[in-house]
Order: structure tokens, then sequence, then C-alpha cells
């Protein structure tokens, strides 16, 4: 993220006379991350709440529209709290419409909006949480809770890009590589190692080196990375492709991983 670009934390402003709730915050994270951590229950249960307040210890939220969703945890003090509602709308990673009916507040039914706005240096969300009506109390309080809450997102650890794996291949110029290696070709896998290296000492490079196939050596990979851009960016920069001198990645997402 550019040094001079600064994220706006969250705010929220609970407006009693239409019983209206607007908040706001940006997040140093993709669209599609920022999602994630919105919805997905590994990463919610990780930052939504706090010691001193409540924790959110289950959440379940099927992004179809009409499926129901649910959360439950405990408050500070041991006692539990739940709440659940329905999906309405699923455009993701721009846009989530949800119902909240907290246990706490009566059994009243309210909806919440969110969108996600691409900006420089990460993503904007702004929310919006209609119908509280005349119960101005209930809204005010929810609008204090709601810049507590998208503070906590802003901030915390699961915001970190989402790691993915994917396996790449650098394919030689040749089946004969390296027997008939030129020294120009040897000066570039000579700066392609280093490069690794480099990579593997900062754990985007989990394992890499040569593979003896029968039918001609070849480079083997994985990364652990956050999207394919980033793959991307990364074999695009290697030296042994910025040579010119005929070497060339096939890269595959992985599906899982077991790692150690």
């Amino acid at each position: 993220m550019p040094a001079s670009k600064k994220l706006r934390h969250a705010r929220a402003v609970a407006d009693v006379t239409t019983g209206t709730i607007f908040a706001s915050v940006e997040i140093a994270a993709p669209p599609e991350r920022v999602f994630e951590a919105l919805t997905k229950a590994e990463d919610v249960v990780k930052w939504w709440g706090s010691e001193d307040t409540y924790r959110t210890t289950e959440w379940s939220m099927p992004l179809t529209a009409g499926a129901p969703w649910k959360a439950s945890g405990t408050g500070a003090d041991g006692a539990p709290f739940s709440v659940e509602g329905e999906i309405v709308e699923v455009d993701a990673p721009r846009k989530l419409v949800w119902t909240w009916r907290p246990a706490w507040d009566g059994g009243n039914t309210t909806t919440i909006t969110y969108r996600l706005e691409p900006i420089e240096g990460g993503t904007r969300i702004v929310m919006r949480h209609d119908g509280f009506g005349d119960r101005t109390e209930s809204c005010r309080s929810h609008g204090e809770g709601w810049e507590r809450v998208l503070g906590w997102l802003g901030v915390h650890a699961p915001l970190a890009p989402s790691s993915r794996y994917f396996f790449f291949r650098l394919v030689p110029p040749r089946p004969t590589f390296p027997a008939d290696m030129t020294p120009a070709e040897g000066k570039a896998m000579g700066e392609h190692a280093t490069y690794l290296r480099g990579h593997a000492v900062v754990g985007t490079v989990i394992a890499a080196g040569p593979v003896a196939d029968p039918k001609g050596p070849w480079g083997l990979g994985v990364l652990e990375v956050a999207s394919e851009a980033e793959v991307a960016a990364l074999t695009e920069a290697d030296p042994v492709i910025r040579s010119g001198l005929g070497f060339r990645y096939e890269v595959l997402p992985m599906m899982s991983a077991i790692t150690r």
C-alpha cells in the first residue's frame, strides 16, 4: 500500500429519526479477501469479539439467497447469546444483504447491507442497517456496536491474505537441457535459483528443484500465495523468464494441500 494512502478507520452513525445505521471502514486487503473474512466461519470466529465484551464462537452463513444463517457466542460475563436471520442477496465479493434477528432484541428483524468497493490500498466497506423504526435505543446501541465490530475487522490478523497453494513447472527450452546448457542459460539459471531461494526465505516458495524426468528434466515448485495474480507477478519477474531464452512456466492451482 502506498505510504501516501491512509485508510479510514471504522465509523458508524445511527440516524434514530429514520431507524437506520450507516457505517464504513477501509481495509488493507482486496475485496475477495474481505468478503471471506465477513462470511467464512473460520475467519469470523477469530476476529468478531474481544475478551472485555463478547466473543463469537460459532458462525454458519451459507451464501445462497433464502438460506438461514446463525451465529452464537458468549459475553464477557459468560452469558450465551445468539443471532440469526436469512440471506437476501449475494453478489460476491461486491454485495451481501441479510436479515438480522438477535435473541436479545425482542425478536425484531432488521436488514443489513454490505457493499464492498475496491479502493487504492484495499477495500471500502459501506454498511447500511435498516428497519429499527421508532426503536431509537436499539438503533443507537447497534450503531455503537457496528463501529466496534468494523474496527475489529479492520485491525485483526485474519485479513492477511488467505493462503492458496499453486504447483508450478518450469519448462526449459529443449528436452536435452541441461546437458547442453549454454553459458547464458547457466547464468540465467543461477539467477533463477537465487531468486527462488529469496522467496523461500519469506515463505512464498514452499519447495522447488529440478525433476529427473526420463523425457527431459524440468523444474518443479510449490507456491503459497494469496491469488493467481501474485503467482503471475512472481513468475514473470523470475530472471530466467526475463532472460528471453525460451524458458516458460506452467502453473496450476492445487485443490488442497497437506503440509508439515
